[in-house]
């Protein structure tokens, strides 16, 4: 399901100019307790993404505070092999850096890092919560940095994937819900897909 989505909405973007996939992915991945719970199905789905890619030219991967999977490279794109996607995937299983539930920082540092004019860039965040004080704040700070050219298109993609909160009969957290209804604008503006789960099982 995820896969698909993802395949439309880079053939058929909100504007319906056909746009090539992209060159370059990075990852914004909360990695805060409740995420952890449920850690096995976000490495499912990191996997399903980069299936959707199968060759780019470069990969990052962070937490939402800006935190790199692989510290020791920084700033620097990491060039995509069989051998790093694999190194992702064995690293995302044990990796729990610090994270606050609030995807906007990663997002503003991966943009601001990693935009230049050459590069088609899409960005993916996987989450279940924003802890944030203000979604209004983040659309606002991301319009900011990621402008239109002139084209009318973004300077890179935005997509997300939202994981919920818990199973069963318990309501939704307002976190969550704030997080699912950000995640919708966001996308919606930044000309990407937001990908709602409900089950383990999609």
């Amino acid at each position: 399901m995820i896969r698909r989505r993802l395949q439309q909405s880079e053939a058929e973007p909100p504007n319906h100019k056909v746009l090539s996939s992209p060159q370059y992915i990075i990852f914004v991945i909360d990695t805060s307790g409740s995420m952890q719970s449920k850690w096995a199905w976000a490495e499912r789905k990191l996997g399903e993404v980069l299936d959707v890619y199968p060759t780019v030219k470069g990969i990052q991967i962070m937490n939402d505070n800006g935190s790199f999977m692989f510290q020791q490279y920084g700033r620097t794109w990491l060039p995509d092999t069989p051998q790093l996607r694999q190194s992702i995937k064995n690293t995302m299983r044990q990796w729990a850096p610090f994270s606050d539930s609030d995807p906007s920082d990663g997002i503003i540092y991966a943009i601001e890092s990693f935009w230049s004019p050459e590069k088609k860039i899409s960005i993916y965040v996987f989450g279940d919560e924003f802890q944030g004080n203000s979604m209004e704040k983040v659309l606002r700070d991301i319009d900011r940095i990621n402008i239109e050219n002139e084209e009318g298109d973004r300077l890179v993609r935005i997509h997300a994937v939202g994981f919920p909160y818990s199973f069963g009969g318990r309501s939704i957290p307002q976190s969550s819900q704030r997080f699912a209804g950000l995640m919708r604008l966001l996308c919606e503006r930044n000309g990407g897909t937001f990908v709602a789960l409900t089950s383990n099982n999609q």
